[in-house]
């Protein structure tokens, strides 16, 4: 999508066509998380909840919605939600919640520790580093956020994550560097996950799912309605329309393995909405997530898809364990993540997308 340019003898301040704003919520069970509202001025307008892993809840491009967002919303980080499945009752949904950075998946117990649901990222609140606004009177087009996330405790873990989180004045994307360190003197786990929630009205009846990938062969442990929604030259990429069978905790995950469309193993998955024109991608590098799972839960009111590049499984850190998938951070080490957002509305944009359907 063509970035939108500015006349800048026509307006003196930049927050007139975009910019971050920085506000704390006031009311209910978010009240005092601090957030950021990013307005590219494209279009695109998303926020940053610092205090919830500087992950994105709502995002809206012009009129609409982007993603699903929950019936609570967010609420203030509470390390209470660590275990068993309560992640879940902190699960705002939005545009992005990351899972990590220790396990990823279901609540297991692996190697004599207990783990809850997504690991403890998404209630571990920013130190903020810097925040740099757009000048466009000055050609600085690029407005930037970064922060530090640490984890663990004393005698180890002790993993931080550096996150930087850029848009350009008049683009309609987002662009994410996930940068870990381990401080500690021994090695950890490490797992790491993108949960990217698309929902309402971009997600509706006869929108479809854009992957280049082949024929799913893999579905999620523990979810029995996968394989026969999955099944070869099923209709699994078309979105429908709310099923009897998603209410509750109905759902269906599987694996999707996306082909590299470069020799340095970049790829791009994504939905498009034709009935509207718009389109969403997902752009990561294969070699970062080996996997990308696909969720799709389409009860209704609660409808909503997740297209998750992962380093592991969902299916629990003991058996990513058992069968060799486990990551791990060694002592001193550094690991780094770089990915996009990006809505799309060019019809060239968007029959690019569709194209990767054909393309499998």
């Amino acid at each position: 999508m063509a970035d939108r340019s500015f006349d800048t003898t026509k307006f003196i301040n930049a927050a007139q066509v975009g910019g971050i704003e920085q506000y704390a919520i006031d009311d209910g069970q978010a009240r005092g998380t601090r957030a950021l509202l990013v307005n590219t001025g494209g279009g695109l307008r998303y926020r940053v909840l610092l205090d919830r892993g500087s992950d994105i809840d709502q995002a809206f491009f012009d009129a609409q919605s982007l993603t699903f967002l929950t019936h609570k919303g967010p609420i203030a980080p509470t390390r209470a939600m660590d275990y068993g499945l309560d992640w879940l009752r902190g699960f705002p949904g939005g545009l992005l919640t990351s899972c990590g950075p220790f396990n990823i998946g279901g609540p297991v117990e692996d190697d004599g520790e207990k783990l809850g649901l997504h690991g403890p990222h998404s209630h571990t609140p920013a130190t903020v580093e810097s925040i740099v606004q757009p000048d466009p009177h000055a050609g600085q087009m690029e407005m930037r956020i970064v922060t530090r996330h640490r984890y663990g405790a004393f005698y180890g873990p002790c993993v931080e994550l550096k996150r930087t989180i850029t848009s350009t004045l008049g683009s309609n994307s987002i662009s994410f560097v996930d940068e870990f360190t381990n401080a500690g003197n021994a090695d950890v786990p490490h797992a790491w996950l993108l949960h990217v929630n698309l929902g309402y009205p971009l997600c509706d009846a006869g929108a479809e799912f854009c992957f280049d990938a082949p024929e799913i062969k893999e579905t999620m442990i523990n979810s029995p309605l996968s394989p026969g929604y999955f099944k070869p030259g099923g209709a699994w990429k078309k979105i429908p329309k709310p099923l009897a069978a998603h209410a509750g905790s109905g759902a269906v995950v599987a694996y999707l393995y996306p082909r590299a469309k470069d020799r340095a193993g970049n790829t791009t998955v994504g939905v498009v909405n034709k009935k509207i024109g718009l389109g969403f991608a997902i752009h990561y590098n294969t070699r970062e997530f080996p996997r990308c799972g696909n969720w799709q839960h389409w009860g209704e009111r609660e409808y909503i898809t997740g297209i998750e590049p992962m380093n592991g499984t969902v299916d629990g850190r003991d058996k990513d364990r058992a069968g060799g998938l486990l990551d791990t951070l060694k002592a001193g080490a550094r690991k780094t993540y770089s990915y996009g957002l990006e809505v799309v509305t060019e019809k060239s944009e968007i029959a690019g997308l569709l194209k990767l359907n054909r393309t499998s």
